[in-house]
């Protein structure tokens, strides 16, 4: 390869850092060409994008990003495997359902949303965090339950002040 080719690599790695807020760090090395396959297919079902990289240029690629990969790059070793993802828990979830039949991906660490993960043991953890929307739609849910229950006394009351009362007084306690 040459240094005009790494260049080009290096940049275009570093414009994929820039943008994706969540990004994991895989070993797939060891998986045969049909097992690969299968793990490709699940990657795209799920929306996420594979890549098998070089450390090195990654490395370079992380350095010139502006994101804080923190320790993420001391993960850099061995054969490394890119997943991007909109959504922070889509590649976790893959890894760990592709995990029932095959013992990699291993999950070296992760960049969700500005925070770092190392290691393969933080994957369940990973596979449980929500969302910006599924949190956005849960804390909207909970804002509606007490909505809902003063329209229901109000409806309940037929709408007369000392009905409305009565039935409120009666929710609280």
């Amino acid at each position: 390869m040459t240094r005009e080719e790494k260049s080009q690599v290096i940049e275009e790695l570093t414009a994929q850092l820039a943008d994706n807020a969540n990004i994991y760090l895989t070993d797939i090395s060891g998986l045969n060409a049909v097992t690969t396959s299968a793990l490709r297919r699940a990657c795209f079902k799920a929306n996420v994008k594979l890549a098998v990289v070089k450390n090195t240029l990654l490395e370079k690629a992380m350095e010139a990003s502006d994101k804080d990969f923190g320790e993420l790059p001391t993960t850099l070793k061995g054969n490394t495997s890119v997943m991007y993802s909109e959504t922070g828990n889509a590649p976790a979830k893959v890894i760990k359902a592709f995990r029932k039949k095959s013992e990699k991906p291993l999950l070296k660490g992760a960049f969700i949303e500005e925070a770092v993960y190392l290691g393969d043991d933080q994957l369940d953890m990973l596979v449980d965090i929500k969302s910006k929307e599924e949190l956005i739609g849960d804390i909207i849910g909970l804002l509606q339950s007490p909505a809902k229950n003063v329209v229901s006394a109000l409806q309940s009351s037929g709408g007369k002040l000392s009905g409305i009362l009565k039935t409120l007084s009666q929710k609280e306690g």
